[in-house]
């Protein structure tokens, strides 16, 4: 996620760069035909690029705004496993007397926190975040999970029984968070802990486990692929035809100007033609790169940082004063 104020000009220029590119030979290459070979049928009226380009502006405008709506999801997600965290640790602390036990059920939240998002970081087919624009940015940060082992993180959390256990499963995270209904359940037989505030703490891991299926469903559903490629061939089309809609538009204009560009003013349709088609090709990449909000993306949920607060927070419940560092923005950018 973004922290800064904006991002620069400059580098969402280079983040879009190669569709500049090609948006710059679409352009030239109709004014070469039209102007230079002398190919005056190949414009296309006007009022069919402007339908267009009207159809165009509401499905790509659909799909960014559902693409927001998926990113606000994920983030009010994990903002309802913080507050969740918070309240199974203080039930945790004092809902019975036994450290040992308190600690455990910590730090395996901890262990459950680890898991998913490591799960949430996982690859998937229609992701972007390793995409050649998208690879190319993440020299500006790093993302956790790339850098250690899953193995090595649950290591630091679970006792190595419990490790091995959860290392052989699929889904790490419900495996943890059976573990912690079952030394729950361990804890109210040995009536250690009264009835109420047992239902109290049970009800609270069902409401962890449902955040955990939220997060789930949205890693494991893509935006609809129908959606997807409709917005992409209408964008395409539309930058393809839009010189030609503009060449006769631009040739017109040589009947009202004198001087030096008197006979050229054909060839403002690269520029113009550009700089339109980049605001639609750029609006398709912005909807594209907030699609998959927990794909380690420049502009996705902080599910990282995010997690490192949790763990601060509950390790101060535990009256624990050497702290993990909280992960800090690189360059403007919270993972």
């Amino acid at each position: 996620m973004h922290v800064g104020k904006s991002y620069k000009f400059f580098d969402f220029l280079i983040w879009t760069r190669r569709k500049v590119y090609t948006l710059i030979i679409l352009g030239t290459l109709p004014v070469i035909l039209y102007h230079l070979l002398d190919l005056k049928w190949l414009i296309v009226p006007w009022q069919v690029v402007s339908i267009l380009g009207t159809a165009t502006a509401f499905i790509v405008g659909f799909k960014n705004t559902q693409t927001y709506n998926r990113t606000w999801d994920a983030h009010g997600t994990w903002t309802n496993i913080a507050t969740y965290s918070k309240a199974w640790a203080i039930m945790c602390r004092d809902y019975f007397n036994d450290q040992e036990k308190t600690r455990l059920l910590i730090y395996r939240h901890f262990a459950w926190l680890t898991a998913l998002r490591y799960q949430m970081r996982e690859e998937r087919v229609w992701e972007v975040v390793d995409n050649k624009q998208n690879a190319e940015y993440q020299k500006y940060y790093t993302i956790p999970e790339r850098q250690t082992p899953v193995e090595d993180e649950l290591a630091k959390y679970l006792p190595a029984d419990e490790l091995r256990h959860i290392l052989k499963s699929r889904n790490k995270a419900s495996q943890i968070l059976a573990l912690q209904s079952k030394t729950l359940k361990e804890i109210y037989d040995n009536q250690a802990i009264l009835p109420l505030p047992f239902i109290d703490m049970q009800r609270t891991l069902g409401a962890i486990s449902s955040q955990q299926g939220q997060c789930e469903a949205l890693k494991d559903t893509p935006y609809p692929r129908q959606y997807s490629i409709i917005n992409t061939i209408f964008v395409r089309i539309f930058c393809f035809l839009l010189p030609f809609g503009m060449l006769q538009e631009f040739d017109k204009l040589n009947n009202v100007v004198s001087g030096f560009m008197k006979g050229h003013m054909i060839w403002l349709v690269v520029p113009f033609s550009v700089i339109i088609s980049w605001m639609y090709t750029s609006l398709e990449q912005v909807g594209e790169g907030t699609e998959n909000p927990y794909e380690g993306g420049s502009n996705d949920v902080p599910i990282s940082q995010i997690s490192r607060e949790i763990e601060i927070d509950l390790r101060e419940m535990l009256g624990e004063t050497e702290l993990p560092p909280p992960i800090k923005p690189q360059n403007d950018i919270l993972v």
